[in-house]
């Protein structure tokens, strides 16, 4: 494993979201780390964020596209509605948000659509890994961030309900958001609806 102080893949340019692990104060050793091993064991730079075309970022890359994008949304807003909130918790919140959609170590979570008829008339690029134990994934986002890094309960509940109540499950937290969760969920909509 490359070093966790250098957080550029191995042989490459930077990471489009070094401008962001630069925002980390108190858990930048364990974020570095935790991002370095997400490189080396998962998909989680070539992962799309969707699986077709006619959603957001179905094509490899995509993902951490997307969660770049929510993030700078995410700090956007923080300024200006809630500046109190720590931006080393919207980086790891909004950066890490749909981690889930790089599936595990060595299982991805999409895979490239073998059915050519499929990809050209309706769009699936890729199909969801069978192979994977279920869980949305808000959870398993959550899952793989916490054996890494030390999350507040406020980040967790951003990671784990930044749907919102687009999804039955989330119904749980309605009108009981942190700010956190609740400017991510703005900028995740934002970013995905409007900017991409």
């Amino acid at each position: 494993m490359e070093n966790a102080n250098n957080p550029k893949p191995k042989g490459s340019s930077p990471l489009p979201y070094s401008h962001l692990l630069d925002l980390l104060d108190t858990r930048r050793e364990q974020v570095l780390k935790f991002d370095a091993f997400l490189r080396d064991e998962t998909d989680w730079l070539k992962a799309p964020a969707s699986s077709r075309e006619d959603f957001h970022l179905a094509y490899e890359g995509g993902l951490v596209n997307h969660s770049v994008g929510v993030t700078e949304t995410l700090l956007k807003l923080r300024e200006i509605l809630a500046p109190d909130l720590s931006p080393e918790s919207c980086v790891i919140a909004g950066l890490y948000h749909d981690l889930g959609k790089a599936g595990l170590p060595g299982r991805p979570y999409y895979l490239p659509n073998q059915d050519q008829w499929m990809v050209k008339n309706k769009g699936i690029n890729y199909i969801i890994n069978k192979g994977l134990v279920h869980m949305d994934i808000a959870t398993r986002s959550l899952f793989l961030i916490s054996s890494h890094v030390a999350l507040s309960p406020e980040e967790a509940q951003a990671i784990r309900y930044h749907d919102g109540q687009y999804i039955q499950e989330n119904k749980s937290v309605a009108h009981r958001e942190c700010k956190l969760t609740r400017l991510l969920q703005y900028a995740d909509n934002w970013t995905a609806g409007v900017l991409e």
